[in-house]
C-alpha cells in the first residue's frame, strides 16, 4: 500500500513541478515585456499561454529521462535538494539542446558575437532548477522511505 501511495505522490509532484517549470519559462521568456498583473486581460492571457506552452515543453522533453532518474533516486534514496536541482537543470538543458529549439553554436550575428550562454539556455537551466526544487519539496525529500519498516507508535 505504501508503494501505491508513493507512486501517487510522485505523479502529483511531477505535475506540479512541470507547472512550476512552465511558470519559470514564461517569466524568463516574457522578461521585461511582462509588467506583472496590471489588470490587462491580454497580458494575463499571454502569460497563461506561455505557462501552458512551457509546461507542455517541459513534460514532453523530460518524460523518459525523468522516469529513469526518479526510479534511480528512489532506489538509492537520494534526498538532497542540490542533487535534485542539478539533475533537473541537466535534464532540461539536454532536452533543450536535443529538441532542436536551441540555436546552433556556430550561428553568429553580423553586429556582435553570440553570448557565451544564450538566453534560451539560461531559461532552460533555470526552469530545470525550479523543476528539481519543486519535485524535491513534494516528493524527493522522502525518496526511498516507503521501503523502510514502520516504527510502532508508542
Amino acid at each position: 500500500m505504501a508503494f501505491l501511495g508513493r507512486i501517487i505522490v510522485i505523479i502529483v509532484a511531477v505535475m506540479l513541478a512541470t507547472l512550476a517549470a512552465g511558470i519559470a519559462i514564461a517569466i524568463g521568456l516574457l522578461g521585461p515585456e511582462w509588467h506583472g498583473f496590471s489588470g490587462d486581460v491580454v497580458e494575463r492571457g499571454t502569460f497563461s499561454v506561455f505557462v501552458v506552452a512551457g509546461a507542455a515543453f517541459t513534460g514532453a522533453v523530460t518524460l523518459l529521462p525523468l522516469a529513469i532518474l526518479i526510479a534511480v533516486a528512489e532506489m538509492v534514496k537520494v534526498r538532497s535538494v542540490l542533487i535534485h536541482a542539478v539533475a533537473g537543470a541537466a535534464v532540461m538543458l539536454l532536452g533543450y539542446s536535443a529538441s532542436g529549439l536551441a540555436p546552433p553554436s556556430y550561428e553568429e550575428s553580423i553586429d556582435h558575437p553570440p553570448p557565451p550562454i544564450s538566453h534560451g539556455t539560461q531559461v532552460a537551466a533555470a526552469a530545470g532548477i525550479v523543476f528539481g526544487g519543486v519535485y524535491w519539496l513534494i516528493a524527493g525529500r522522502n525518496a526511498g522511505r516507503w521501503r523502510e519498516p514502520r516504527q510502532p507508535s508508542a
